[in-house]
């Protein structure tokens, strides 16, 4: 029988239970030959009774895979031993995530808005998408708000993976059959799980934190679940959301990553599937002849882009805009002298028509990422004036992309919330600024 203060395999001192069902056990330990000694988490299965050998082949699985993931979001692995007291007691060692799962947070009675759903989405897709791409595939089965903890880091970790699938295996193999009634679809208790099967996993938890209301107790339309009339959402996300936990896999997110693309962009149709330009694989050069600046240092990256310079028919119109003030000179001096409140309000318009014309011609756009205070700024300037500024955090930036329009293309820098510069540039510009970006970032 375990108890508190007890010594396991001479090195882990148990401390606090803190689950136990069917033959396991959960418990906070401390390991005394750590210097200094440190909080784990150490997972206890007691082989026979009720556990079997299915059982004991996942708990063998769940270590085989953590001993060889390597994500900060995931746990680390330390060790895996067996001991005979009575009965035979397998041990799995694992690093301690300080902070509550989210399932503790909606027993507290916390309600989840939009924008911190969306950045647990964002974080557990760039889990999913870690897992998903190694060789060989590895799938979690059993994502859910109690397997998700939010860190006193305020980061969001992926935890048990006792239901966890190595892909590793001969076409036709049987799988054991995991996951959790109202998180898992379909395709998973049929014992054919793929990545998609872990997307649906995902959503079913994020409509669980939206509405406060587990997955399997909201009701259900030819198997969709119905949470629309529950919570407010912006369209975008709930369409997202929809896709994401569709019951058939052909309509689902096949892949974590197509999953994180239309959550940054919204999702791909016919009609906006060629705004956004992916960013070129290969090197590109400062295209011949820009007059865009980038200087950088692994502290800093800054993008100057001057003021557009009149040639052609950009030229023409910056020219007229000029031709405009001077015409305003000369109707000044006719309402002074003949009809001045007739001329006056034509004059008033004309101006202000000439300067908003003009300010976007003048239009300097500087943007500077810093290491050294983890924050990036956007900052468009009018004749040496700041007039806009936007600020944001380094580690909320996934992606930079192009988006073409006929006026031009222009840089999408894109997280937890969109932005973008750089109107009016070449699709060359743009691929290449998008690319310093993404290289200085160090993003996939």
């Amino acid at each position: 029988m375990l108890e508190a203060g007890q010594i396991l395999h001479d090195r882990y001192q148990l401390k606090q239970k803190l689950g136990q069902n069917a033959g396991r056990q959960t418990w906070l330990a401390e390991d005394l030959q750590a210097i200094p000694a440190a909080l784990v988490i150490v997972k206890l299965l007691a082989f026979g009774g009720e556990v079997q050998w299915d059982d004991l082949k996942l708990f063998e699985r769940e270590a085989q895979v953590l001993k060889q993931l390597n994500h900060s979001r995931i746990p680390k692995y330390y060790d895996y031993f067996s001991i005979d007291e009575r009965s035979l007691w397998f041990g799995l060692v694992q690093e301690f995530i300080p902070g509550a799962s989210l399932k503790e947070l909606l027993n507290q009675g916390k309600r989840f808005t939009e924008k911190q759903v969306r950045q647990v989405a964002i974080d557990v897709l760039n889990i999913l998408i870690y897992l998903h791409e190694l060789k060989p595939q590895v799938l979690h089965r059993d994502i859910k708000p109690s397997n998700l903890i939010l860190g006193e880091d305020k980061q969001v970790y992926l935890v048990d993976f006792g239901a966890v699938q190595d892909r590793a295996v001969k076409e036709g193999a049987t799988f054991t059959v995991v996951g959790t009634y109202g998180y898992a679809p379909m395709e998973q208790f049929g014992g054919r799980a793929v990545p998609a099967s872990d997307l649906y996993a995902l959503g079913a938890g994020l409509i669980h934190l939206l509405t406060g209301t587990a997955p399997a107790d909201l009701p259900q339309d030819d198997l969709r679940i119905q949470f629309s009339d529950k919570v407010t959402l912006t369209p975008s996300f709930s369409e997202w959301l929809e896709k994401l936990t569709e019951p058939s896999l052909k309509r689902r997110f096949s892949t974590a990553d197509e999953a994180m693309k239309a959550l940054s962009f919204g999702i791909q149709t016919p009609e906006n599937a060629a705004l956004s330009a992916p960013v070129s694989t290969g090197r590109l050069r400062p295209p011949f002849g820009t007059r865009v600046q980038v200087s950088q240092s692994p502290e800093r990256l800054r993008i100057v882009i001057p003021e557009r310079s009149p040639r052609g028919k950009q030229g023409l119109v910056l020219l007229g805009s000029y031709a405009m003030f001077a015409l305003v000179g000369i109707l000044w001096i006719v309402t002074n002298v003949g009809i001045p409140l007739i001329g006056l309000p034509f004059l008033t318009a004309l101006l202000i028509f000439s300067i908003k014309y003009t300010q976007f011609r003048h239009q300097r756009t500087q943007v500077d990422f810093n290491r050294n205070t983890s924050r990036f700024e956007l900052q468009w300037q009018w004749f040496n004036y700041v007039i806009t500024r936007y600020k944001g955090s380094l580690s909320d930036i996934m992606y930079t992309c192009c988006y073409s329009s006929k006026d031009g293309a222009k840089v999408l820098i894109t997280g937890i919330e969109p932005y973008s510069f750089g109107h009016g540039l070449t699709e060359l510009e743009c691929a290449w600024l998008a690319q310093e970006i993404q290289s200085w970032l160090n993003l996939k």
